[in-house]
């Protein structure tokens, strides 16, 4: 076998691989005289079928596998003796297109070597830990937000109109051109004003109602609607208003909380403050993952491989699109460019991940099973009912692992460099996190 290089330029490698006709004939032998024993064949006992009919048998079979084999030992001896990590899957191709059984195989392989990462000191790396205190202000303003959320409903005052988010009480009656439809009645019926609970347009014409008076109700059901003999008819309903109930906040007491799961307000309270400060760690961390990020950016310069830079920038542009045009949930659209601006987001990601990716490997960073399996299953939360179903999706698709595994490794790496880092904390509040969270989108 016979490697020659015929590129070095850069970061940018390709080769012609020769193999002889003899050493995949004698490749073919070898296999052939492995399998030899256990082949059985009518007119001969196991393991005793000629070697000739055995090739003449199997042996073109047997070639490609023992071309395959040969090639791919080729690449990974030239990748253990020069040291380079392709960036991507090395483009492999036969060149000699007429070949025939007993010619050399000519292949010719190109790729992208990572590049050398240089050491990188992070003694000098100077980062802030920013530490917020839940106080009681911030406690009790989440306990109101908390009380909205579990609303009740009070009367209004006779004679007082019914506005957007108050709930009437009707009953009513739907009819399709005169006549009356099954399942278009009800009484006592609970609805929520903007709730958009029934047919487009029937909870606007409420709006102004009063406790006690009847309405008539014109709309028309969709063309999609799913009673195919409803479906874009025009319908009357005639409502009776029995009651007009504006929302209220739920009174914020014992009751309040064991709606919550705490045993009493003060237990409630104090799990309010520790998802705060969860929450305000959360941000805090993200802060300081963007400093040291922004460190470390300035720190260090290397080649990078064109085409890793050139599939971030695409994927940042097509993400950047879709944010501008969130109506568009499928990727049935125009071909999106890459422009400067995306190329330069791209070199930072691409320049960073190799040099996290790099210190990972260094430090012998890696995510255990059971991190794995805690981020599978938040991930299942997404999914009530499905869990199951989705964690067998993961654990069966390894580009979804690799997606699962890679922010986990790199806040792995992210807390190893910190460690290592010169760190002060410092004390601020609420507000000069939020207005530093909102810094990051910024940049």
């Amino acid at each position: 076998m016979q490697v020659t290089e015929t590129l070095n330029e850069g970061l940018k490698r390709a080769y012609n691989i020769t193999v002889s006709a003899a050493e995949l004939e004698s490749k073919v032998n070898e296999k052939l005289k492995e399998a030899q024993p256990e082949v059985e064949m009518k007119g001969f006992r196991k393991g005793k079928v000629p070697m000739a009919l055995l090739k003449k048998q199997f042996g073109p079979r047997v070639l490609g596998e023992a071309m395959q084999e040969t090639v791919d030992g080729a690449m990974n001896e030239h990748f253990e003796q020069s040291g380079d990590r392709p960036a991507m899957q090395p483009e492999v191709k036969m060149t000699n297109d007429d070949w025939k059984e007993g010619d050399d195989v000519e292949v010719a392989m190109s790729y992208e070597a990572l590049p050398v990462i240089p050491e990188v000191d992070f003694s000098d790396v100077t980062l802030e830990k920013l530490i917020v205190k839940a106080d009681d202000a911030g406690v009790e303003e989440a306990l109101a937000n908390l009380a909205e959320t579990a609303q009740d409903f009070a009367d209004r005052d006779a004679g007082e109109a019914a506005e957007d988010g108050d709930q009437v009480t009707i009953d009513f009656v739907g009819s399709v051109d005169g006549e009356e439809f099954e399942g278009g009645a009800g009484e006592d019926y609970p609805l929520v004003l903007g709730s958009n609970s029934f047919i487009p347009g029937f909870e606007e014409q409420l709006v102004g109602a009063k406790a006690d008076e009847a309405k008539d109700v014109n709309v028309s059901f969709p063309e999609e609607y799913g009673a195919e003999h409803l479906a874009g008819k025009e319908a009357l309903f005639k409502c009776t208003v029995k009651a007009v109930k504006k929302p209220v906040a739920a009174e914020i007491n014992d009751e309040l909380a064991t709606k919550f799961g705490a045993e009493d307000l003060a237990g409630l309270k104090g799990q309010i403050a520790e998802r705060l400060e969860a929450e305000y760690t959360g941000a805090a961390r993200a802060v300081q993952k963007r400093a040291l990020l922004d460190a470390l950016a300035g720190k260090v310069s290397f080649e990078l491989p064109p085409s890793l830079v050139e599939a971030e920038a695409k994927q940042i542009a097509h993400q950047l699109w879709h944010d501008d045009n969130p109506e568009v949930e499928g990727h049935d659209h125009p071909e999106i460019e890459t422009t400067e601006e995306h190329t330069g987001l791209a070199e930072r990601r691409v320049r960073l991940g190799l040099l996290l990716a790099e210190i990972g490997q260094k430090a012998e960073v890696s995510v255990s099973d059971a991190e794995m399996t805690q981020a599978i299953m938040q991930q299942a939360r997404q999914y009530p009912g499905q869990e199951r179903q989705f964690f067998e999706f993961i654990q069966q698709n390894a580009q979804m692992q690799q997606q699962l595994r890679a922010p986990l490794f790199e806040d792995k790496v992210v807390d190893h460099i910190v460690a290592q880092a010169a760190v002060t904390e410092k004390e601020i509040s609420k507000d000069e996190l939020q207005k530093a969270v909102e810094a990051l989108d910024e940049e």
